[in-house]
């Protein structure tokens, strides 16, 4: 390939980027940024002693961010930042000792015990001792933030190689105690385009892994695939949850992943219940 070639597939792929950054960088604004705002949302809220005595959520401002744990950290910073367009807030690592070891596992320490196995074998890393290491680096979307941790073996070198411990191989989101995390989508973005590019730019980085499902049967990954663009959304038009848009999808750490679009009227359903959160409690 000549010199010519590569520069013109070099500017086709940074064009690419350009447009899946831009996508995926459209996380909740407007009424949902409201729900995660760390100020505090009434004047009339106690503060210092007062609050300390007060009820546990006028203690609270919010979420501050949701953690994931990961095989490969420089493939999911890669996703979440080059990807979904997020900015390095901060990185630190090499954790271990007693008190991150027991600020992070005394519960599954005491499981072990209880159980008489040895914690290895249940997925607890020997921070303590040193054989184990965490690393940590956090993530800004416009209205929270994602913190990736990778636990390692003491020789190997932060930031690449695979986790310590096997990751899990049954992800469906319908087992009890999945979690996922949800990205907002912008009112004037075209939901099922996005996926589409999100899908093909990770295809292009070698993230198999990334896959959006489809809201239509499917019994093969080629069939999958070959689904029309219109399949990429559920777009609820009845109900509740009317003007509610919605896929899942696998990140690249096999991680549960949702998109969702919210126009109104559903949209207005959240407007007001963020306006009564931050209305002063009455007296009494």
């Amino acid at each position: 390939m000549s010199a010519t070639s590569n520069t013109g597939v070099e500017a086709i792929s940074n064009e690419r980027r350009d447009v899946i950054r831009a996508a995926g960088a459209a996380t909740l604004t407007g009424f949902a940024s409201s729900l995660l705002v760390s100020a505090a949302p009434a004047a009339a809220q106690p503060t210092g002693t007062d609050r300390d005595n007060g009820p546990l959520g006028a203690r609270l401002q919010g979420a501050q961010h949701f953690g994931l744990t990961v095989q490969n950290m420089d493939r999911a910073f890669e996703f979440y930042t080059e990807v979904l367009g997020g900015n390095e807030v901060m990185r630190d690592g090499d954790f271990h000792g007693g008190p991150i070891h027991y600020t992070l596992m005394t519960d599954q320490e005491i499981i072990a015990r209880d159980l008489k196995v040895d914690p290895r074998t249940i997925g607890v890393p020997d921070l303590k001792g040193g054989t184990q290491r965490l690393d940590v680096r956090f993530v800004q979307f416009d209205n929270f933030v994602i913190e990736l941790l990778q636990y390692r073996g003491a020789e190997q070198p932060m930031g690449n190689g695979d986790s310590w411990a096997e990751p899990r191989d049954h992800m469906s989101p319908a087992y009890p105690r999945s979690m996922h995390i949800c990205f907002h989508i912008r009112d004037d973005v075209n939901f099922a385009k996005f996926i589409s590019d999100l899908e093909a730019e990770c295809a292009r980085r070698g993230m198999s892994q990334v896959k959006a499902n489809r809201v239509v049967a499917v019994d093969t990954e080629e069939q999958r695939k070959a689904a029309p663009m219109s399949a990429n959304a559920n777009k609820i038009t009845q109900g509740k949850s009317n003007g509610w848009s919605l896929i899942y999808c696998k990140g690249p750490e096999g991680e549960q992943l949702e998109f969702v679009q919210a126009l109104d009227p559903v949209k207005q359903t959240f407007q007001q219940a963020v306006e009564r959160r931050r209305r002063p409690q009455s007296a009494g």
